[in-house]
């Protein structure tokens, strides 16, 4: 596997950067009617998958970016069940949620697999040469 030199080419970032854009969408065509507190939480959660996959990886050390990117993981699943709360209260169709679903699902397992690949690296990080 090449080093990666920036957050923006992992390629978890790259669809969690996409699930941003596809519920922030939804959103503002009005899907989620006025329950602003679900706006806040599914979108903050959604923000929060990329968000810790920059912040571990511009941490610089290889179990610091573990630990991040456990974080991003949780928010996947933080994400996939404030959609079911969303669909219970049918703001969303099932052909809406189930695109969104498989979406943070496939992150959550990119995430996952990047995991096991960074416990298994000898690479300690640019902070720990």
């Amino acid at each position: 596997m090449p080093t990666i030199a920036r957050f923006e080419d992992i390629a978890a970032w790259k669809l969690a950067r996409q699930l941003c854009a596809r519920l922030g969408k939804m959103i503002d065509e009005g899907l989620f009617k006025n329950n602003y507190r679900l706006i806040s939480q599914i979108e903050g959660s959604s923000g929060s998958i990329m968000d810790n996959i920059a912040e571990g990886f511009e941490r610089g050390m290889r179990l610091e970016f573990i630990t991040f990117l456990g974080y991003a993981k949780a928010s996947c699943g933080e994400f996939r069940s404030q959609l079911y709360r969303a669909l219970d209260r049918q703001y969303l169709q099932q052909a809406q949620f189930d695109e969104l679903f498989s979406l943070s699902f496939k992150i959550s397992v990119m995430i996952y697999r990047f995991i096991l690949y960074l416990q298994k690296t000898p690479i300690k990080g640019l902070r720990k040469k």
